[in-house]
């Protein structure tokens, strides 16, 4: 038995740093469960730049090798052609970075011809197949079995605990493989660029009935406040502080 875990790179919200991503971690270590259960051979993947020093983490994660497959082109036909004959790939539910589609699971297993299972909670290989509990809205769950091959796509909140071990880490090592694939058209027009938060726009909560709001939509009233105009900057600012405070806009 051949299995696959498919893994990508995040990027740490705060700081912006490359990171694995949480998603593929919890992957991974369903796989390696499933591998050392049937003494399955078990491959890790990546499409895109074998420098990327969040690949690294994935070894201290227990993969022993991660395999790159050097490309700058189509990733999906990249990925295709080199998981030609696995019986389970599994990967995460989609990437961490801004735009991410979620797609490539979906493109990968049209272009595999295998079933695709989404949203996997638990996932367990049996005689029959591949059995997975799927994460559902309003923390329900079903079950739901496949025939091998199959490709399954890992929920963030799967029943894995990714454990970290340096010393893997400084065991493992990155094989960068060159990977001829079509050109994707599409990417000519693509432009990256870092994401910026969006600032939010800090209001008073509104504490009055429905009734008076309704008022309010037909009728011009004044709703109270102050105009600071005389006063040095410290006594304005400790104004809004004070406004701030009172509506618990702040909690400092």
């Amino acid at each position: 038995m051949k299995i696959a875990v498919l893994v990508s790179t995040g990027r740490h919200p705060v700081s912006g740093t490359a990171r694995y991503s949480r998603n593929d971690a919890a992957a991974l270590t369903i796989g390696i469960d499933i591998a050392k259960a049937h003494g399955a051979q078990l491959e890790v993947l990546h499409a895109g730049d074998p420098a990327n020093p969040a690949l690294t983490e994935y070894l201290a994660l227990g993969a022993p090798r991660v395999e790159v497959l050097n490309t700058q082109a189509d990733a999906c036909a990249a990925l295709a052609q080199r998981l030609t004959g696995y019986d389970l790939v599994l990967t995460g539910t989609r990437a961490e970075g801004a735009y991410d589609s979620g797609t490539l699971p979906y493109k990968l297993a049209d272009a595999l011809n295998m079933p695709l299972v989404g949203a996997a909670v638990d996932v367990s290989v049996t005689n029959e197949g591949v059995e997975v509990r799927q994460f559902m809205p309003k923390g329900l769950r079903r079950r739901v079995r496949a025939p091998l091959p199959a490709l399954v796509a890992v929920h963030p909140l799967a029943n894995a605990a990714p454990r970290y071990a340096y010393a893997r880490m400084r065991e493992g090592h990155v094989a960068p493989v060159a990977a001829p694939a079509p050109a994707d058209k599409e990417r000519a027009a693509w432009s990256l660029m870092a994401i910026t938060a969006k600032p939010k726009k800090l209001a008073a909560p509104e504490k009055r009935s429905g009734h008076a709001r309704m008022l309010s939509a037909t009728t011009t009233e004044s709703r109270g406040g102050n105009v600071v105009s005389e006063g040095s900057s410290v006594e304005k600012a400790q104004m809004i502080m004070a406004y701030l405070r009172e509506h618990q806009l702040v909690d400092y």
